[in-house]
Order: C-alpha cells, then structure tokens, then sequence
C-alpha cells in the first residue's frame, strides 16, 4: 500500500498539513538513522548584544526568563534555499497510473512542499523557481509565514494543472536563476534532466554556472525507474509517446530495451561524472521509494555547510 492509496491528489485541499505530516513523521524516525541527535529545530532568538538598539527585543522572553533576546529577520536567518522544480511535460510521467501513485512533477512538488516546511521550522529562508519552456514563477528567498503560505499555494497550483506538451529549456533556466539570486544560497533542483538541447555539455555548463556563483546545489534527479531506467514493460506491442512533443511510436518493448537502457546508462554515467567535478551533490531519486531519502539528503547537505 503506498502513502497516497485512497487519496486524490486533484482535490488535495491543504498542502501545508500534508507537509508538517510527513516532516513530522520525519523527526519522529530520526532516532532510528544516522542522524539520532540532530535537532531541526533552531531558536528564533539570538542573545541581545550591549549596545544595540533596543527596538527588536523580545519583552515576553524577557518578562519569563530575566534576559534579553533579539527577534530574528529574514538577513539573519542561517540558510537561504532556492528550491527549482522542472515543469515540463516529461515530469508528468507515468500519465496512465494506479490510483495512489505519484508522476514526477506530483513527487516534486510534495518533496518540496515537505522541504519548505522544514526550512520554515528551521528559521530558514526559502524561494520557489518553476519552468518548462521558460522560467514561469521565480520568488526571492523569505522567511515569513505569509510567503510560505505563498509557495505552498503555488505548488498546490502546479499539482492541479495536467496541461500537456510543454517543452523544456533546463540550461536556459539554471543559467536565468544562477543569474537571479544574489546571496550565496542552496540550490535544490527537482528535474528529470532531460532537456531536449543536442549537445547535453550545455546542461552540464548551466549546472557549472551555479557553482561559479557560489551557490551549493543539490540535484534531485526524478525518475521512475521502474519503467525510465529498467524498461520494465511487458514484452507486446506498446504505444510510446513523446510527452513534450506528442510523437507516437508503436513498437514491441524488446525491440529497444537494450539500446534505450544503455543509452541512459551512458546519459546518467556523464551526468554524475559532471557533478562530481563541479561538487554538486547529485541524488538518484524514485518516485516509488518516498519522501524520506529527500529530507534526509537535504540535512546531509546542511550539516555538510555548517549553517
């Protein structure tokens, strides 16, 4: 039985309790992995330092504890987080699929929804990127619970909308964002990769464009692997079709397995080797195995940054 068995995604009516749900069942398995002891939780006060305006300080703490604490904003928070989501026609795959089960761009946006909100818990500051042929939705990093509201209804958006045939531009785009956010920042890409430009050395240039930049990125790369990575279909004729252009194809899945897995094979082999080379923390991600090794992958990497 999966998460979502009895649960329609289209009339997912608040995204935020679905969120602090799957965070909380999170913390509560810390104690069981490897990082039993990692608190996620992080004050929202810092010690009042003499000589500093008075204005901000907290009297409520004050009144409980007799010293003084400083209230937080947004320049003071520890990280600062721009979560990318690929859009494009590609990541609503599988199209025809069980009730309960999840495509790629449903996966993403959960994860990320899930993300924002242990950022938000963390007293870190978070941004939403969406594309497909261009970048359609681009926020600055906020810490605040009415931009968090913001990106959530945004990601709820994205989970209702089944337009199709949307191409991909994911060099383009990771060039505009590199670009766009000025402060040193994480960047969390959710995206198949699979961008439809010939030469794959102008994906891996935009890529090497955020780390010339600064930012630390880690790349979710979405997959089913079920059936994109292991071509698990039943040896008969299928219909296969292009999700971004509409192409179709009738043909008997043994007659390209071995020339479509090696050709992935060969894709995500240069794929990780260029991730290596830049330092970007590159996670194979199934939809079908949850949301958990994308919580767990995310505090690696803030632990890593000693934020």
């Amino acid at each position: 039985m999966t998460f979502f068995e009895n649960y329609d995604l289209k009339q997912l009516e608040n995204l935020e309790l679905f969120a602090k749900q799957v965070v909380e069942g999170f913390i509560i398995g810390l104690h069981k992995s490897p990082f039993h002891g990692f608190s996620v939780e992080f004050a929202e006060h810092r010690i009042y330092n003499h000589g500093e305006s008075t204005k901000n300080i907290d009297w409520k703490v004050y009144a409980r504890t007799d010293k003084m604490f400083v209230k937080k904003f947004e320049e003071e928070t520890n990280l600062r987080a721009q979560i990318v989501i690929d859009a494009s026609s590609s990541m609503y795959f599988p199209k025809d699929r069980k009730k309960g089960e999840l495509n790629k761009l449903e996966f993403s946006a959960l994860a990320a929804a899930s993300l924002i909100n242990l950022l938000k818990k963390q007293r870190d500051a978070f941004g939403l990127s969406l594309f497909d042929e261009e970048l359609k939705t681009h926020t600055k990093a906020k810490s605040s619970s009415t931009h968090y509201r913001l990106l959530l209804s945004y990601l709820e958006q994205l989970i209702k909308d089944d337009s199709g045939l949307k191409k991909t531009a994911v060099a383009d785009t990771l060039h505009k964002i590199a670009e766009s956010i000025h402060k040193r920042s994480l960047v969390i890409i959710f995206s198949d990769m699979f961008d439809r430009a010939e030469n794959p050395d102008t994906l891996f240039t935009a890529l090497q464009h955020l780390k010339y930049n600064k930012h630390e990125v880690i790349l979710f790369h979405v997959t089913d692997k079920k059936y994109e990575e292991n071509f698990e279909f039943d040896n008969r004729p299928h219909e296969f079709i292009d999700m971004e252009s509409g192409e179709k194809l009738r043909l008997q899945s043994n007659q390209v397995r071995e020339f479509y897995t090696e050709k992935l094979r060969e894709y995500k082999e240069a794929l990780k080797l260029k991730c290596l080379q830049y330092r970007i923390d590159l996670v194979e991600t199934d939809i079908r195995k949850g949301f958990v090794p994308i919580l767990e992958s995310y505090l690696m990497k803030r632990k890593k940054m000693n934020v």
